[in-house]
Order: C-alpha cells, then sequence, then structure tokens
C-alpha cells in the first residue's frame, strides 16, 4: 500500500469517526442528553403547548421562581448589562403583545407577563438559519443545536418576539460550577440559545421546569388532544397569543 492510500484511508477513518462523535454531540445539544437516557415514562405529543394564567402570575414576585428553576436546569449564564442571556423572563403589556389599548385596565395595564420562545407552528427563525442548527420537531417543539450554530444571528433578526439571547461573551465565566446542572450542557462564546420547552425533562416523563414550580399557574400539554389539561383550560378561559397576525401560530397562550 502506498503512501497516498494509506493517508487516503488514515483521512476517511477519521472523518467518519468525526461524524460519529458530532452526531452524539448534536443529540446532547438538543437537550435530550443521549439515547440511553430517555426513559420508557417519556411524555409524548403530537403539538406541544403551554398556557399562562397571567392573574396567577402577574408580577415581578410570581415570575421570579420560574425565571430561577428554569436558569438553573439550563445552566443560564447571569451576565450583566445589556448582554445578558435569558430564557424565561418577564415584561409589560406593551412589550408583550401588539393589541394597544389606550383605555386599559389599570390591573392590566401594570401587570407583568411571562415571555419565552411561542414555538411557532410556522416559525420564521427555521427558515432563515443556513446550518439548521435551529430545527422544528415532529412534537412542535422548536429545538437548536449548539454545534451548528454558527453565530449569524439571522434567526434573532427574524423572530418577532425577542426570544433569542446571543453569547457575546464566554458564558461559562458567568456561572456558578458548584451549581451546574451537569445533565444539559453549558454552551460556548458566539452561540445563540432559548427555551427549548424543556425537552430534557419530557424525556425523563417531567413537565417543564417552570410548569413545575408555577403552582398551577403554568398548563403544558398536547394542543391536539381535545382530553388534554390545555384543551381543556383553553375551552374554559379566554385566551390572547402573541402577535397572531403574522401567521406564526404561537405555542403559547395567556388567559388574560
Amino acid at each position: 500500500m502506498n503512501h497516498t492510500r494509506r493517508n487516503f484511508l488514515k483521512f476517511a477513518g477519521l472523518t467518519a469517526a468525526g461524524l460519529c462523535v458530532a452526531s452524539a454531540g448534536s443529540v446532547i445539544a438538543a437537550g435530550v442528553g443521549s439515547t440511553e437516557k430517555v426513559s420508557e415514562k417519556a411524555l409524548k405529543a403530537k403539538r406541544w403547548a403551554m398556557v399562562i394564567d397571567t392573574k396567577k402570575v402577574g408580577a415581578k414576585e410570581t415570575i421570579e421562581p420560574l425565571v430561577k428553576a428554569c436558569h438553573a436546569a439550563h445552566n443560564v449564564p447571569d451576565i450583566p448589562g445589556r448582554q445578558n442571556v435569558k430564557w424565561i423572563w418577564g415584561a409589560g403589556f406593551d412589550e408583550a403583545f401588539d393589541q394597544p389599548n389606550n383605555f386599559m385596565d389599570e390591573g392590566l395595564e401594570k401587570r407583568e407577563f411571562v415571555l419565552l420562545c411561542n414555538h411557532c407552528t410556522n416559525p420564521s427563525c427555521v427558515r432563515v438559519c443556513p446550518t439548521q442548527a435551529t430545527y422544528q420537531r415532529p412534537d412542535g417543539i422548536v429545538a437548536m443545536d449548539y454545534h451548528r450554530c454558527i453565530g449569524c444571528r439571522y434567526c434573532m433578526a427574524a423572530c418577532p418576539y425577542g426570544s433569542r439571547s446571543f453569547n457575546f461573551m464566554e458564558p461559562r465565566l458567568h456561572l456558578d460550577l458548584s451549581k451546574l446542572n451537569k445533565e444539559f450542557p453549558t454552551r460556548m462564546r458566539g452561540v445563540v440559545e432559548k427555551c427549548n420547552f424543556c425537552v430534557e425533562r419530557l424525556a425523563q416523563g417531567k413537565q417543564p421546569a417552570c410548569v413545575e414550580v408555577s403552582e398551577g399557574a403554568l398548563v403544558f400539554g398536547d394542543l391536539s388532544d381535545p382530553a388534554s389539561e390545555v384543551r381543556k383550560v383553553l375551552r374554559e378561559h379566554y385566551t390572547i397569543r402573541r402577535k397572531p397576525a403574522l401567521g406564526t401560530e404561537p405555542g403559547v397562550y395567556y388567559i388574560i
């Protein structure tokens, strides 16, 4: 065997090994962990959706526990200033919705609303991503593969909800390493991140972290199942969604 053929086979072997590692890494990046970690009790749905009761969780002190639970579960860094990364946060009516009312009820006007990725049925962020780092799962969840993200931020420009954050600086420098959730990967500088509807928890048969600590204010379930808790709540309450006229079909509903 000559050197050229030997070098070619050596290169091919390394490439194949690299692809295997990349494939495994992609699964981890998506938040599932690995195929071995998917429990038999995994929660499944045709279309995941969330309903938020703003009457129960409509102030900074009621939203803060949701933020802490989410950010702790996903190793979200706490970066001072305007470059902070956020998966879930609170905001006023004007930022949350595009349905202005000059004579709004004062209670509603002062209310804070829980904001996060809307996991749209027609996600504009997925369409513009050049590397498929942002993709839509069969169950409707808009997920991310951090290893594919090249930091172009097209998804941020396309998202009409401001649901994505960019790591302008090294996020690990702003994490308490003694409190890391070792079941979820940390990110690197130069990538985008956002809420993933806790796909890694769903794989273990658990509800999203924010839902778990919300004491019933957040309801999560299968929108396609008429018997699901989500559908029951939607039948019993009037709800609105963020910027419905854009045609993205958000998967997060708000009880007003």
